[in-house]
């Protein structure tokens, strides 16, 4: 299921490091790249507040499989539908799948842990696999896809046929597993989005910080590769793909790394990070070296990740076991729409006032958002222990 989970949130990122081909080709600019990656956006919205919170009814299986096919659908869509509406359709059907997976994949592999064990009830292992996964899955796509554009032939079509395949088999797989969701009694008692009592405070402090985590995410995987082309010179694919896979593959090590620290502790490590990273981007920009901007990448990945763990822990633990699904959909949603608004204003922004004031702009703008959250999960926090 994790192996299901990072292939899926993966194929999200495979274009990442094909946004400057995809522009020669169908004769478009920065600002269109921002809106075809904030599709996928939209289609997750779709995916998460619509139908996200179905595997609690419904049962886990019946919402993974579908979504592994419709982002098999997507991929399919990418090689026979040229143009910016073909590739707009194919990252909106990208993100369905998205929204159908993500929060019904994490909270199956919850299910499937206390399944396995029943004595562990309360464990982070469940939640550090999946949040592994989901950003471990980010972290190989532009990396997968910027090799075979490089080295591959049909640099537009190679990854998406791979990937395509790899769902479809991926699917049949998990029809194998087991169901954890007894329809009967799901369906009686299953609200769409149920919190514990005093849970509302704690999962809109955890959305906050999920938002301005996955803004930067948005920001590598949206611009990055435009980035190493326009301000660093280089139009190699494979380079291209690295700035989106040190954000998520520093992003999935801090999470391995620190994984024992408390909830507090990760959470004032992430925001001392994260705009650390920002403002080497910022400062990358003014001094363009690729080692400079990779290692902010991976700085501003490092504190992104640790913020998202925290934060899908805590959205965990606010919801009813009953609807647990259909919270992590609601947070996901948010988290995602920091994925794509955020970048869309970073473009329009550096197209009014330049680049590098709106990189200073934006990165102190990601920063006090994150550290106005994170200090409203500490208070939450300190006021629950007395």
């Amino acid at each position: 299921m994790a192996i299901a989970l990072g292939a899926l949130m993966a194929f999200g990122t495979v274009p990442t490091p094909l946004w400057p081909l995809f522009a020669g080709r169908d004769g478009f600019g920065s600002t269109m790249v921002t809106v075809a990656f904030a599709a996928m956006v939209v289609g997750a919205a779709v995916g998460f507040l619509l139908l996200g919170h179905l595997s609690d009814r419904l049962g886990r299986r019946r919402i993974i499989v579908p979504a592994l096919l419709t982002s098999a659908l997507a991929a399919l869509l990418l090689v026979t539908w040229h143009g910016v509406t073909g590739l707009l359709v194919a990252r909106v059907v990208t993100g369905i799948g998205t929204g159908l997976m993500a929060s019904t994949a994490t909270a199956y592999l919850s299910d499937l842990y206390s399944r396995a064990h029943p004595k562990r009830t309360g464990s982070p292992r469940p939640g550090l696999v999946a949040a592994v996964a989901n950003l471990g899955g980010l972290s190989l796509g532009p990396l997968v896809a910027g090799a075979l554009a490089q080295w591959a032939p049909a640099p537009l079509t190679t990854p998406f046929v791979l990937f395509g395949v790899v769902l479809v088999a991926l699917a049949a797989l998990v029809l194998t597993g087991p169901e954890t969701v007894d329809r009967q009694k799901a369906g009686e008692s299953a609200a769409r989005f149920g919190l514990r009592p005093g849970g509302g405070a704690v999962f809109a402090a955890a959305a906050g910080i999920g938002f301005f985590a996955f803004a930067v995410m948005g920001f590598f995987s949206s611009l990055g590769a435009v980035m190493v082309r326009d301000e660093l010179g280089i139009s190699a694919p494979f380079i291209a793909g690295l700035a989106a896979f040190a954000v998520f593959a520093a992003s999935a090590v801090a999470q391995l790394a620190l994984a024992r620290l408390p909830a507090a502790s990760m959470l004032t490590t992430g925001v001392v990070l994260f705009p650390a990273g920002l403002a080497l981007t910022a400062l990358s920009l003014f001094h363009p070296v690729l080692a400079l901007f990779l290692v902010a990448a991976a700085l501003t990945g490092a504190g992104a990740g640790l913020l998202f763990k925290v934060s899908v822990g805590q959205s965990v633990a606010a919801a009813l076991p009953a609807s647990r699904a259909g919270v992590l959909a609601v947070f996901f949603a948010i988290a995602y729409a920091g994925m794509g608004l955020p970048s869309i204003g970073f473009s329009l922004a550096a197209r009014q006032f330049g680049l590098r004031p709106s990189m200073i702009g934006f990165a102190a703008a990601l920063s006090l958002g994150a550290l106005i959250a994170v200090r409203a999960s500490h208070r939450l926090a300190a006021r629950a222990d007395t």
